[in-house]
């Protein structure tokens, strides 16, 4: 194989083998992945042209990086476009890229490894084969959509003729990275081989160009022009469930796209250029485009340091115990979880086989491995070998000083102590130590596997390189990592709990619970105040509420105060909602004269412990108020965060409204200082 230097460029280098096949290699100079940004594909379109003069035997094209192919386009591009113009002279520049591929008179393949996503799925559904290696680290999607846009390189035509429409649509609207099997089941490749036989087989396919296999007759039906709208009102429907229209648009407008130009190549191109352009262009699309920034700062919190654990010790056998000594094991860690409870024990063991299957499915190796890293332990023999130890014991800050000064003797000289805690001060529970600096906040969220964040916190007598050993363990283990002052409630429980207690101090007001629910899921909160204080269990919110009431001088009301052992919520059957199957029995009649005043006491409660929180220095700085926010409540994503929100709505029309409310509703209305710090 030889290299033709007279090609080399920036992001691509070309070589041609004996077989006449170019190999087009893509390394984006000074970057870990490849991002498909204007400059490659300006460069990448170069090339082409070139190849539609002289066209080689075939076409392969792949990956220099290690174990990604293409991430997608360059994000940051994306947020410099002001006007919908401009987003589509962008969007053009790709389809003809895309087209001038798709054109060329030989085979061309798409070799792939690693992560395939976005704009990089678009340009091998361009190519006429796609091959891609069975390896775990191998993803293939186009999830645009949680960006507030939808496929814009030509690959929603293109994903639907290759898998037909019900298989692609799925894929474009719930933006799934999916498996390389997963990948080939639904059609969306076309060979799926070992890591080691990747070359070979993508070799084969250019050589032979096989006649690709026709869709089966009943995805060709799904896209007639009189099934389409059939189908699209199930669509709708699925969407529905999850997302209103007037909150995220683009799943919609993907549908009806496909509804009405389906049929047609040519104008479905030209229709999802202008739709995305206009998608590009809204509040939603750039509040999730910062959301996506948010999430890539949280990361780069935990690569400050390299903190290798090679045995974690989790304290404490229960829900949230278990559960995190679980999610370590599904990361690959070895884990031993301690409880005094022999039968509670067997419960943890239990419920992680749950947990083991619904994370890797039929993969009967994986799940092996998971039990074979997962020991019920206890003894504590764990306690001695562990770099990391987690207590997830009871709120109780007497039981968990007494367990401090038990096990430290016993924990390895080098050993970080994390504590679970949701609500305690670090400074409360360090004294008992001998080495305090050793002792960090661990707060991971219910249910573990679900919700994203890790609260790091960092007490007064912290080390701080124990605290950037916390957020890399944390980055490691696949959460997001963000670093929070020891503080009451910290900062999610700090700002959830305001609104919490003012949904519960309007249902002892009479306010149906169905109405403030409602009005939650209407501002675009994931679940309502009400349900939620269910979920988590009214005897827990009250212990968290009664920490924090102390703390910050916040009430708590009266039907808080006064709960039935036999009303704690969803667990007992009943709590403010009556419950069947787990679910909540709602009176969807119930109405009140007055939902906007519901929804204002609502959001500015949390908004004004947000400004509190940023005034007090939870964090550093406001974006990971918002970041925390999100990615530890659900708060509305395409809101942008509850400071952006403040930003965007104008703090003075705000605060207007929260003098007005103080005025009805008395003094936990009063505006925090906090609100002066926002820019």
């Amino acid at each position: 194989m030889t290299q033709d230097t007279s090609n080399t460029v920036n992001s691509w280098t070309i070589e041609k083998d004996d077989n006449n096949i170019a190999w087009l290699h893509f390394n984006a100079a000074n970057v870990s992945a490849n991002l498909l940004s204007q400059a490659a594909i300006r460069e990448l379109d170069d090339i082409l042209i070139t190849f539609e003069k002289q066209p080689p035997q075939a076409l392969v094209i792949l990956s220099d990086k290690k174990d990604s192919f293409i991430f997608g386009a360059d994000i940051k591009e994306f947020t410099a476009l002001e006007t919908r113009q401009q987003a589509l002279d962008f969007l053009h520049n790709g389809h003809a890229l895309m087209n001038r591929l798709a054109a060329l008179p030989c085979p061309t393949v798409s070799m792939v490894h690693g992560a395939c996503l976005g704009g990089g799925t678009e340009l091998s559904l361009a190519c006429d084969y796609i091959v891609a290696s069975d390896d775990r680290k191998t993803k293939i999607g186009l999830p645009e959509i949680k960006l507030g846009i939808f496929p814009g390189y030509g690959g929603t035509a293109r994903s639907i003729e290759r898998c037909g429409p019900l298989a692609a649509m799925n894929a474009m609207l719930t933006g799934s990275a999916l498996p390389a099997r997963i990948a080939k089941k639904i059609l969306l490749i076309d060979e799926m081989v070992p890591l080691r036989q990747l070359k070979s087989a993508a070799e084969n396919y250019a050589l032979t160009a096989p006649k690709r296999k026709k869709l089966p007759l009943l995805a060709r039906l799904v896209n007639v022009a009189i099934l389409r709208p059939l189908v699209a009102s199930q669509m709708r429907r699925q969407v529905a469930s999850k997302a209103k229209a007037e909150h995220y648009p683009a799943p919609y407008a993907l549908i009806e796209l496909w509804v009405k130009h389906g049929g047609n190549r040519k104008q479905m191109l030209e229709h999802e250029a202008l739709t995305v352009a206009k998608l590009a262009t809204s509040e939603t699309a750039k509040n999730l485009v910062r959301v996506f920034f948010l999430q890539e700062n949280l990361k780069s919190q935990g690569k400050q340091i390299d903190f290798n654990v090679e045995h974690v010790h989790v304290i404490g056998g229960g829900i949230m115990g278990g559960d995190i000594a679980s999610w370590c094991a599904i990361q690959g860690y070895s884990v031993s979880v301690q409880d005094q409870d022999p039968a509670r024990l067997a419960q943890t063991i239990k419920r992680a086989q749950y947990s083991f299957k619904k994370k890797f499915k039929r993969d009967r190796r994986a799940i092996r491995d998971a039990n074979d890293r997962l020991l019920a332990d206890h003894r504590g023999a764990g306690l001695h070998r562990a770099d990391i130890v987690i207590e997830a014991i009871f709120e109780d800050v007497t039981v968990k000083r007494a367990l401090y000064e038990s096990i430290e003797p016993k924990m390895k000289p080098g050993a970080i102590l994390a504590t679970n805690t949701s609500s305690i001060k670090l400074e409360d529970l360090s004294s008992s130590l001998k080495n305090p600096g050793r002792l960090v906040g661990l707060h991971f969220f219910n249910p573990v596997a679900l919700m994203p964040l890790v609260e790091i916190i960092r007490g007064n007598e912290t080390d701080e390189k124990v605290v950037q050993q916390a957020l890399a363990f944390g980055k490691n283990i696949g959460k997001l990592p963000l670093a929070v002052k020891s503080s009451p409630g910290f900062l999610v429980n700090r700002i959830l709990m305001p609104y919490i207690l003012e949904a519960v101090t309007m249902a002892g007001e009479g306010i149906p619970p169905e109405v403030i629910d409602k009005a939650a899921t209407d501002y675009g909160m994931p679940m309502g105040p009400i349900e939620l204080a269910d979920t988590v269990g009214l005897d827990i919110c009250k212990n968290v509420a009664n920490i924090l009431s102390g703390a910050l001088n916040i009430p708590l009301p009266d039907n808080l105060k006064q709960l039935s052992d036999s009303k704690l919520g969803k667990k007992t059957g009943e709590g403010f909602y009556r419950y069947k199957n787990k679910k909540p029995i709602k009176n969807k009649s119930a109405g009140y004269p007055n939902a906007d005043e519901v929804q204002h006491r609502l959001v500015l409660r949390l908004l004004n412990e947000a400004a509190a929180c940023l005034r007090e220095g939870i964090v550093d700085n406001q974006d990971l108020i918002d970041a925390g926010v999100i990615f530890g409540t659900g708060f509305a994503p395409f809101r942008g965060g509850p400071m952006e929100y403040i930003k965007s709505e104008g703090a003075d029309k705000l605060c207007q409204t929260l003098d007005t409310l103080k005025s009805r509703f008395g003094e936990r209305f009063t505006k925090d200082a906090g609100w002066a710090m926002i820019e």
